[in-house]
């Protein structure tokens, strides 16, 4: 899993890249928690999701928001690590031309992020988004989600609250032409200490159902 820098809006930034298994393999793009509260690239979360598209053949990319390990700037309040991450899908595509699929997972303040990635760039064909801050930032740009997806959320999350995910899924669930799964993890928190494996259970499942 080699080191990658690449450029970004603001200077360098650092990432952890899997080649594809083959030259035209899917891409995946994996979104880190909020930078200012110890959120990186090596998230377990993060790391999971990393992995649950590698070991599929993807091409996959995590990387370090502005600010963040060796990453140069400063955090820019979700606005400038939009930008990181459109920079970040740039360079994964410019050495996966012929990838047929783009996907993107996000977790935390991450998944906000990797949301509004989904709004900006049509060539996302999937999504997964671990506990989505929907009681902390605002997910209204979703009208419509253009992609199908899964969001992944733990039933004792103290820091995102529940109920504030479970209405923005049913919203999304109104929308056609589109279809959300949804998994709930009981008894998981935030960071699903102790259910990782069951999180992470999940979304193998949701991938080999869309990847079948």
């Amino acid at each position: 899993m080699p080191d990658v820098i690449f450029n970004g809006p603001e200077g360098r930034l650092e990432g952890r890249y899997q080649p594809g298994k083959s030259a035209n393999a899917p891409v995946a793009l994996i979104l880190h928690p909020h930078p200012q509260f110890g959120g990186t690239m090596n998230n377990k979360v993060v790391y999971h999701l990393f992995h649950a598209f590698a070991q599929r053949g993807f091409a996959t990319l995590r990387f370090n928001f502005r600010g963040v390990g060796r990453s140069q700037g400063e955090f820019d309040q979700g606005i400038g690590e939009l930008s990181d991450a459109a920079s970040a899908l740039d360079w994964l595509q410019t050495f996966n031309s012929e990838a047929p699929a783009t996907w993107v997972a996000g977790f935390s303040f991450g998944a906000w992020i990797s949301m509004q990635l989904l709004m900006r760039r049509p060539e996302i064909q999937g999504f997964i988004s671990v506990a989505p801050p929907a009681d902390k930032y605002d997910f209204s740009f979703l009208a419509p989600c253009p992609s199908s997806g899964i969001v992944v959320q733990g039933t004792a999350d103290d820091i995102v609250a529940p109920a504030a995910v479970q209405k923005l899924i049913e919203k999304l669930k109104q929308q056609k032409a589109i279809t959300i799964d949804q998994a709930i993890i009981e008894g998981g928190d935030h960071f699903f200490e102790g259910k990782l494996d069951q999180m992470i259970g999940e979304v193998n499942r949701y991938l080999d159902k869309r990847l079948s």
